[in-house]
């Protein structure tokens, strides 16, 4: 234990006396703003319109089951006085298992949704992860930061790896087996 007290201390005390300009004017950092490449991405765009064309089918039916429904509530809402006790209990009674079948298949889209949602967004981040060690690797850049809270102008490297992107965007994607 006391030799690892011993080391640490001498360690820390070498570090110490290492000029700190010259420990900082070696390292080549850079800045990306992620949200911003997640957000303007051409991938990003794509993968947005797979969403919406692999989902507006399901979403379309149930927007015309929830019309449907809504018509039938206020069928029944003026024509309930005048029916028989009977056939408005069965009315009534097909209403609400068509509004509980609604909700389900509502909560069934919404959870396909965002395991897809999410599932794209997985894959956007790791395009994005791959592109920017990339553009660090051939930068000759030593640390990247995402996110800083201030960072100027000459090592954010968002435009470039944005650009990158763009230029993969561009090509056609390989088809999938």
């Amino acid at each position: 234990m006391r030799t690892k007290t011993a080391m640490l201390a001498l360690v820390t005390l070498a570090a110490s006396t290492m000029p700190l300009g010259a420990a900082q004017a070696q390292a080549k950092i850079g800045v990306v703003n992620v949200a911003r490449l997640l957000q303007e991405a051409p991938q990003a765009q794509a993968a947005s319109q797979v969403l919406e064309g692999e989902f507006a089918t399901r979403k379309r039916e149930l927007q015309t089951l929830e019309r449907d429904l809504k018509t039938r509530e206020e069928k029944l809402q003026k024509d309930g006085a005048t029916m028989a006790e009977a056939e408005r209990r069965n009315q009534e009674k097909t209403l609400r298992d068509s509004q509980r079948d609604f909700a389900r298949k509502q909560n069934e889209f919404m959870e396909d949704l965002n395991v897809r949602r999410n599932e794209a967004l997985g894959q956007l981040q790791r395009t994005v992860l791959q592109e920017v060690q990339t553009y660090a690797k051939t930068a000759g850049l030593d640390l990247v930061v995402a996110d800083a809270l201030y960072a100027s102008a000459s090592i954010d490297i968002t435009q470039q790896v944005l650009s990158a992107l763009q230029a993969k965007g561009k090509t056609p994607a390989p088809a999938k087996p």
